[in-house]
């Protein structure tokens, strides 16, 4: 009870002024919400599962109203499943907030990801939960509730505090998360191979991903043989309750062929609340991160590697200095993507970010996107670029043509608000995975400069790869491109910029990435990047195993009294930016 007065102030005050310039809606919610505890809030219960939302936030029961779609785009609560019509717009773009709380049964069981959490026993918070994508998930066994929170990084606060006020009722009744073998769709879950792969023919994309039998339904008497999904982006603007690594085998067996969408940061020269640096250099290290974020979404899914992701840019009135953005975000997108074995796609208006990409074809400061998807409503179902883009660009099966945007349409009963599409597109030749599979966790992080050769030198080439300073061919040897990239990031880490890769350097590249509170019980990938950079920072051997335990607790305590930390072994803001600043 303490906290509540800090949370109406971040969620009821803080929020009201970051929706304020979104104009996002605001609608009454309905009679389910219980009446509001204190001015400002009201408290939500589910399957015994309660908690406080802002009062002015939307509250829709799929059970009363099946056909609701589940957007982010303005504050909401969603709670059960949607029904197999959601009534979405064919795109929605941008995001606010949304919380969905659904039973724990085996189809919600299969959108759990490695980032997920659980509640422990009594309790129906995880306060260390990860945030992955702009999305964190909780499963509240002792409620039998699944709750998957989206937030920007301008509300994920808010978000936390909605969380941390949840409380279990007399009447939650537990229901464990099933295990790997107890779901839907035991077995290896994986698409048909690579995505889209060969196709020539119409598709189309939609919000949400459809039910299964609506993809029936359309399979049996639509046109369409592709379908995009967004699949990943901490902007995308709807919830994905029936994308599950089942539904893509599903699809893919049954001859679809998917368009994975990934849907983050806007171009720097618009008005979206979530913009890449006009800054090129951090641009580029944005797409990074993005690229990261949608393959291991794609993973997750079971998209394989050889697939095209596509970074959806929406329209925007060029400049020379936003072109430059964009272009340095693609280049760290299409990097990262190829250093996972994927290939790069890249969806914008024609006239704009398409035209740019085409401008700078052959600007070898950039690094070219493998496939285009371009929005140019013209209702030709074919894959001409007109004067925005050259014939001979892009023109062995890498293109994708929107030609006609937000129209519904009904096959077997089943409707749907589309975007059409019209493909030619082929395999092509996936670039080798590089970093993927490289290790990165050893026992000690020994010293590496020019000339050094090894493991050890490719683990510093992926890192620094992966921070957006390119050292060239992730090969093991330390040559003069891998001196340049690391002056470059210890530059900018405030560090000495000797090109030589010690203990700081390690402790810094080992620790970028987002920054979660962790203490003891925390798991999941930031737990690992903490251990390894913890065994670079101490010199000596912590257990890297993505289990936030005893030795890891002391490991933290030990590095924060030897920086003059607090010496209380959680992992906050100023022990992540010790780390992350090479101390």
């Amino acid at each position: 009870m303490s906290s509540r007065p800090r949370w109406r102030a971040r969620a009821g005050t803080a929020l009201l002024a970051v929706l304020a310039g979104t104009g996002a809606l605001t609608v009454p919610a309905p009679a389910l919400a219980d009446s509001a505890p204190d001015e400002g809030q009201r408290t939500v219960t589910y399957h015994g599962y309660r908690f406080d939302a802002p009062a002015d936030w939307r509250v829709v029961d799929f059970a009363k109203d099946p056909t609701a779609c589940p957007r982010l785009d303005a504050p909401a609560v969603y709670l059960g499943r949607p029904g197999d019509q959601s009534d979405c717009p064919a795109r929605v773009l941008g995001r606010t907030a949304g919380i969905v709380v659904e039973p724990i049964t085996a189809r919600s069981a299969d959108r759990t990801a490695p980032a997920t959490a659980r509640a422990p026993k009594g309790r129906a918070t995880a306060p260390a939960a990860v945030s992955a994508n702009g999305t964190i998930q909780v499963a509240v066994e002792d409620a039998g509730v699944l709750v998957t929170a989206h937030h920007t990084p301008r509300t994920e606060g808010a978000v936390r505090d909605v969380l941390a006020s949840a409380r279990l009722t007399p009447g939650a009744r537990r229901t464990e998360l099933p295990g790997p073998g107890q779901r839907s769709a035991p077995g290896t879950l994986a698409a048909a191979g690579p995505q889209p792969g060969s196709y020539l023919g119409k598709g189309f994309d939609a919000c949400t991903a459809p039910s299964q039998s609506a993809m029936n339904a359309w399979q049996a008497s639509s046109p369409y043989s592709a379908v995009g999904v967004y699949i990943s982006g901490s902007f995308r603007g709807c919830a994905q309750p029936n994308l599950t690594a089942s539904w893509v085998t599903s699809q893919t067996s049954n001859g679809w062929h998917l368009i994975p969408i990934d849907v983050g940061r806007q171009a720097p020269c618009t008005s979206y609340s979530l913009r890449m640096s006009s800054d090129p250099a951090t641009a580029k290290s944005q797409g990074v991160s993005a690229a990261a974020g949608a393959i291991s979404a794609a993973a997750n899914l079971g998209i394989p590697a050889g697939s095209a992701i596509y970074s959806d840019i929406e329209a925007y009135n060029s400049t020379a200095s936003c072109k430059a953005a964009v272009l340095s975000y693609l280049s760290g997108w299409t990097e990262r993507l190829h250093s996972g074995g994927y290939l790069s796609g890249f969806y914008s208006s024609a006239a704009s970010g398409i035209r740019d990409a085409a401008s700078e074809y052959d600007n070898s400061a950039y690094t070219r996107v493998d496939h285009l998807f371009y929005a140019w409503w013209n209702g030709a179902a074919d894959t001409n670029t007109g004067s925005y883009v050259p014939s001979t660009y892009w023109a062995s099966h890498q293109r994708i043509h929107q030609y006609v945007g937000e129209v519904t349409e009904s096959y077997g009963g089943y409707s749907i608000n589309i975007d059409r599409d019209y493909l030619d597109v082929g395999t092509g030749t996936p670039p080798q995975p590089t970093c993927a599979s490289v290790n990165l966790g050893f026992t000690a992080y020994g010293t590496v400069q020019s000339g050094s050769t090894g493991p050890l030198v490719t683990a510093a080439q992926c890192l620094l790869k992966a921070a957006g300073y390119d050292p060239g061919s992730p090969d093991g040897i330390f040559g003069s491109g891998t001196a340049t990239a690391v002056r470059n990031f210890q530059s900018s880490r405030g560090l000495s910029a000797d090109g030589v890769v010690g203990p700081r350097t390690w402790t810094a590249l080992l620790s970028r990435g987002s920054t979660p509170t962790l203490q003891n019980g925390s798991t999941g990938e930031a737990v690992t990047r903490l251990q390894r950079a913890l065994t670079a920072a101490l010199g000596r051997t912590v257990t890297i195993d993505g289990i936030f335990g005893s030795g890891t607790t002391q490991a933290v305590r030990d590095y924060q009294s030897s920086r003059g930390l607090g010496s209380d072994g959680i992992v906050g803001p100023a022990t992540w930016g010790a780390l992350q600043a090479g101390k």
